[in-house]
């Protein structure tokens, strides 16, 4: 683990704090220009989320109705009743995102893959990087709003599901989060700059309570007229 890395965790409450919990929980609403492209509009105007944090699994509720929720997981994904009837799944869910642009339509079997893995990546750094199944390697600091941002290339092991293996991320000098730039292999629209912001402690866990996604430019630079993803926290429970 590079000194960054452990630098971060502490920042973010530190790995013994976080080792305390098993699962967070994550009132939200999400927004932006993608839900509606993809047919989704308005999927996640008001949602809660579970995410596993000694593995990799998620579960989005209500979806669609009351009683519905979503069961992610890197090989399977699932629409399932709050009694854990299946109402539908799909194995190898990654597949399925085969030839797709950012214009395909997504059936809801999509939606809950891409916002399963992307909630868990999002809850889980960066205390997952201490893992040893994750690399990590300092990059040389840039500047942006002013401020000097360390920066982080992570390279997320073979058998985790998220957006690309290897991702940036950038921190301010108080060690928290600012950026974190990947490209989505399952929209196929390119590299994006996804902006966190607005911290709160949750259960001695800081927790950006602001997220905004934009594209990214073949230059390099980061087109705000367009908010690809909002995420907008209301509450987080680690237990």
């Amino acid at each position: 683990m590079t000194d960054l890395t452990a630098q971060i965790i502490k920042a973010h409450g530190g790995l013994d704090r976080y080792n305390e919990y098993e699962t967070a929980t994550v009132d939200f609403h999400s927004g932006g220009a993608l839900w509606g492209l993809k047919g989704q509009e308005a999927i996640f105007d008001r949602a809660a989320v579970q995410v596993d944090l000694r593995r990799q699994h998620a579960s989005h509720y209500p979806f669609r109705e009351p009683g519905l929720r979503t069961s992610f997981s890197a090989g399977r994904v699932a629409i399932e009743t709050d009694e854990g009837e299946v109402r539908s799944e799909r194995l190898s869910p990654r597949d399925a995102f085969a030839g797709h642009t950012l214009n395909t339509p997504w059936d809801d079997l999509h939606v809950a893959y891409f916002a399963g893995y992307a909630m868990w990546t999002y809850l889980t750094s960066p205390f997952t990087f201490a893992s040893p199944s994750f690399r990590t390697e300092e990059l040389s600091p840039v500047i942006e709003n002013g401020e000097e941002w360390s920066r982080l290339k992570v390279t997320f092991p073979d058998d985790v599901a998220t957006h690309s293996q290897e991702q940036l991320f950038y921190f301010g000098s108080d060690g928290l989060l600012r950026r974190h730039d990947y490209t989505a292999e399952v929209i196929n629209a390119g590299p994006a700059a996804h902006y966190a912001s607005h911290y709160a402690e949750f259960d001695g866990i800081m927790v950006p309570t602001k997220r905004r996604v934009y594209p990214l430019g073949e230059d390099g630079v980061v087109v705000r007229d367009i908010e690809l993803v909002t995420i907008d926290v209301e509450n987080v429970t680690f237990a």
